[in-house]
């Protein structure tokens, strides 16, 4: 489908309507002439003539095969994609009086997120008259912000908002990821320290 998006994207040859056009190529130089001697020369030159950029005036048309003329956009798209860094966000929940085993294993968690690449959003949730317990809910927001303080950075400090109080952490810059390194060959000692004295 998405082929026929791009097929159906770019005039080409006869489908093109314009009466001028300008040609643009590798072997060409950008030259004006009337639609009819350009689909002359594209057949001359065993080529398509496509419409790149129909909104000019005239309309820019390039010579060239039109399947590498769709291949080129679609490598193009893919590596435009593949530099895109996606970011996640990763929630995760605490009560107001979380216990320390509850807590460790969230930070376990938090800890493989910020190294995966991953943001967190850290909040305690305030059910009926936990509410009162807020000053409790920002002192353990705190305290896991300052656990993680080798992993991630704080974007956004404690908020609360209704019955959610929030902290926001993204990752410190990611470092190249260590290779396992060969070990480094070493001279043997008897040899080098072997020294005789007369």
């Amino acid at each position: 489908m998405k082929n026929d998006n791009l097929k159906n994207q770019y005039r080409v040859n006869e489908q093109i309507r314009a009466r001028e056009v300008r040609i643009v190529g590798e072997d060409v130089e950008s030259i004006v002439m009337p639609l009819n001697k350009a689909l002359a020369l594209a057949e001359e030159k065993e080529l398509d003539l496509v419409e790149i950029s129909p909104n000019a005036t005239p309309p820019v048309c390039r010579l060239i095969e039109y399947s590498k003329f769709l291949y080129q956009l679609k490598k193009r798209a893919k590596e435009q994609k593949a530099k895109q860094v996606k970011i996640e966000v990763k929630e995760i929940r605490f009560g107001p009086q979380t216990d320390e085993h509850d807590y460790n294993f969230k930070l376990k968690h938090a800890i493989s997120f910020l190294q995966d690449g991953d943001k967190v959003k850290a909040y305690v949730f305030f059910k009926g008259r936990s509410i009162l317990f807020k000053e409790q809910g920002e002192v353990l927001l705190l305290r896991f912000a300052n656990d993680l303080e080798e992993y991630g950075k704080v974007d956004m400090m404690p908020v609360l908002e209704g019955k959610r109080m929030t902290i926001m952490l993204s990752p410190k810059k990611a470092q190249a990821p260590k290779k396992a390194q060969a070990p480094a060959k070493e001279a043997k000692p008897e040899q080098k320290t072997e020294t005789k004295s007369e």
